[in-house]
Formats: structure tokens, C-alpha cells, sequence
């Protein structure tokens, strides 16, 4: 094979596997999407006893006052269990 030929091959070759792979990851992340956005919505006091969960331990590890917690929790509740 001529040299010319081989080196279009390799490079041809490298660019389509490289296409390939880059299809493969935008196919995953578009699953991924999709997985996240047609999944169900958890029902507002699901969602309320996460939140509390959440504010309890950020107020265990220092990181906002029982204060701070129990007025974001309230201000949160106003808004999923008032539109629910």
C-alpha cells in the first residue's frame, strides 16, 4: 500500500472511532436526561420530610442555626405544599 494511503487510512480511521465514541457519550448523557426528567415527581410531603432531613443535618453539622432552618423550612412548605 502506498504510503500516502496509509496514512489517510490511520487518520480516517482514528477520526471515525473518535466520532464513534463521542456518539456513544452524547447517547449516554441523553439517557441519563431523560431519566431524570420523565422520572416521577415525589409527592409533596416526601418532599417536605427531605427537606427537613436536609436542614437537620445541616444545622448538626454547624453549617446554618435551628433559626435559620425553621424559616427556610417554612418558607419551603409555603411554596411545595401550597402548590400541591
Amino acid at each position: 500500500m502506498h504510503r500516502k494511503a496509509v496514512r489517510y487510512a490511520t487518520r480516517t480511521t482514528t477520526a471515525a472511532a473518535g466520532a464513534v465514541a463521542g456518539a456513544a457519550t452524547s447517547v449516554a448523557a441523553a439517557a441519563v436526561a431523560a431519566a431524570i426528567v420523565f422520572s416521577p415527581v415525589p409527592e409533596a410531603s416526601a418532599r417536605m420530610e427531605g427537606v427537613h432531613e436536609d436542614l437537620l443535618r445541616a444545622v448538626q453539622l454547624n453549617q446554618i442555626t435551628e433559626e435559620q432552618a425553621v424559616k427556610f423550612e417554612a418558607r419551603l412548605a409555603g411554596r411545595i405544599l401550597g402548590g400541591a
